[in-house]
């Protein structure tokens, strides 16, 4: 598992900086299968994760177990994590708070618990990408209904049901406690993929404009008081 994520997302590794944050108070906002969150433990972070589901939570438990490893893991919704205000120096989730109905909420959540000075980072969905436009084209145009938004094809057809997806600007407004902030686009094997299990060679993703990736990376620092 670990190995084929890391071959389809290898830049995933430049955004979390896993061996950066040993000592230091870090929280993954849903773990999923666990594994980032098993590297950030591997750094020696003092680590927690939360999820919402308890059978991710057992998963991530037993990797963490055949490795000798322990981290506080919670059942959570990322809308309401259940920590006080500035607890953690690193604040990392990838590709998870687009699939929660309030977006805007768990963003500012993220915010809340992150300590003054400590750092954020955030993957969501981009809606002016290949794969929103691809949905649409299927979807809609040749199901004869030209009309349906971005939005709701994205909702409906996408992983799971709610799904959003967001411009570069409005990424950015999902997090206004965060100065300085970069967006960064990145260009995925999803963005060129040919079916559901298969891929067009990489050198093709080369050919794909960064703007209409499907990977925006929010990173950023929380704002001193």
């Amino acid at each position: 598992m670990e190995e084929e994520r890391y071959e389809r997302e290898p830049f995933i590794e430049g955004f979390a900086r896993f061996r950066e944050h040993t000592g230091e108070r870090v929280l993954e906002v849903g773990i999923g299968a666990g594994t980032d969150f098993t590297n950030l433990v591997r750094s020696g972070a003092l680590a927690t994760g939360v999820d919402l589901t308890e059978e991710s939570l057992k998963l991530v438990e037993r990797r963490l177990e055949l490795e000798g490893l322990h981290a506080d893991l919670r059942c959570a919704d990322a809308e309401r994590l259940p920590f006080p205000d500035e607890s953690f120096d690193f604040v990392y989730s990838w590709g998870v708070i687009h699939h929660t109905p309030n977006v805007r909420a768990a963003a500012a959540e993220i915010v809340r618990v992150t300590r003054p000075g400590g750092r954020v980072c955030v993957m969501v969905y981009n809606r002016h990408s290949l794969v929103a436009a691809q949905a649409w084209l299927v979807n809609g145009l040749l199901r004869g209904r030209p009309l349906r938004t971005l939005d709701d094809v994205i909702r409906s057809h996408i992983e799971s049901p709610g799904t959003q997806a967001f411009t570069e600007s409005e990424a950015r407004e999902l997090f206004p406690g965060l100065d300085p902030m970069t967006i960064t686009p990145v260009v995925t094997p999803y963005d060129v993929r040919l079916t559901r299990s298969r891929f067009a060679s990489r050198w093709v993703q080369q050919l794909v404009p960064s703007r209409l990736s499907w990977f925006l990376v929010v990173e950023g620092t929380k704002a001193l008081h």
